[in-house]
């Protein structure tokens, strides 16, 4: 049958007809809430790359996750941003450490009605911003830097975390993790590998979100993905799943959605898409000159990921979208 007698238009008709034949939906249930908390702090302290987005108190952070939860957003990942910073980044394994006091607390606040992932990383606590151990030519030392990330994950599996969620790109990572979360008593606890995590130009109001600039004005091409390869991509996560990820995860989302796409037609497990600040920014940048509609653009950012195949996806938009989902 061609036109006239098909007519794809009768389905775009009416608002009610749209939605009925609609093929990919986005809820609540689809968003995690990156959520930033500082040491040392008393009142939540404004991101001026990340409008609308805050370094928060240990106070202010239980109170913005209550919120989440009263929204129906069912998980928040945390970074921590510490007092003070070492070569090796050891407050990140600090049972007294920001996080990790941070997951207590909330862990006592929500009980199970909220997933809390731990976003496992160094470079927020090293003093030269790289996410590993720094060897003598200025390199990162792959294998050094698995011992601190097993004494990460224990921390924070300790702490409450439901979710450890490494992301420094350190080959073998995932199973040195398995193996210490495993032989530590915390074998319940998921990792959600960073499997294809590119070195990207997007990470900036991140980067100045937790305090990181790296030293001598290094970068990470040594170890993230190189944005032209996405078959790279797909041996990354390979790797990582034999390794004993539950989960894996593509970041940025917005500029890799052909990445997406063939992890989502390679694997069978949650997949997840970070729509990274680089993209958040951008779209509130032309919102606040009015070149755009934020909340439209906004949406339709989080659609085209959902559509491109991941099951979740970590957004600084997850509030604002929360709240658009429930009008």
């Amino acid at each position: 049958m061609t036109f006239p007698e098909q007519r794809p238009r009768r389905l775009r008709r009416t608002a009610a007809m749209r939605r009925l034949v609609a093929e990919t939906r986005l809820c609540v249930d689809d968003l995690v809430a990156p959520l930033f908390v500082r040491e040392g702090i008393a009142d939540p302290v404004p991101i001026s790359s990340l409008p609308g987005v805050v370094q928060h108190s240990r106070s202010s952070l239980r109170g913005e996750v209550a919120e989440l939860r009263d929204m129906g957003i069912p998980a928040v990942i945390l970074f921590g941003i510490p007092l003070s910073k070492d070569p090796v980044g050891s407050e990140a394994w600090n049972p007294d450490g920001v996080v990790q006091v941070a997951l207590r607390d909330l862990r006592d606040d929500v009980g199970d009605d909220m997933v809390l992932l731990a976003d496992l990383c160094v470079d927020e606590y090293t003093d030269h911003g790289h996410c590993g151990v720094v060897a003598d030519d200025g390199t990162v030392d792959n294998d050094a830097t698995l011992e601190l990330y097993q004494q990460v994950a224990v921390a924070q599996a300790d702490a409450g975390a439901d979710v450890c969620a490494p992301s420094g790109m350190m080959d073998g990572q995932v199973a040195a993790i398995r193996s210490a979360l495993d032989s530590s008593g915390n074998d319940q606890v998921s990792i959600l590998a960073y499997a294809a995590k590119y070195a990207s130009a997007l990470y900036g109001p991140f980067r100045d979100a937790v305090d990181v600039e790296i030293a001598d004005g290094g970068d990470r091409r040594g170890y993230q993905q190189d944005p032209p390869n996405a078959r790279e991509a797909l041996s990354e996560i390979r790797a990582d799943l034999a390794e004993g990820a539950d989960m894996v995860m593509v970041k940025p989302a917005l500029a890799y959605l052909d990445v997406v796409a063939r992890v989502r037609d390679e694997v069978d497990v949650p997949l997840a898409a970070y729509h990274v600040s680089g993209e958040y920014a951008m779209v509130e940048a032309a919102a606040a000159n009015g070149w755009i509609d934020g909340d439209a653009v906004a949406m339709e950012h989080l659609l085209a990921i959902k559509r491109a195949g991941a099951d979740f996806i970590l957004t600084y938009l997850a509030r604002r979208a929360a709240q658009l989902i429930g009008s």
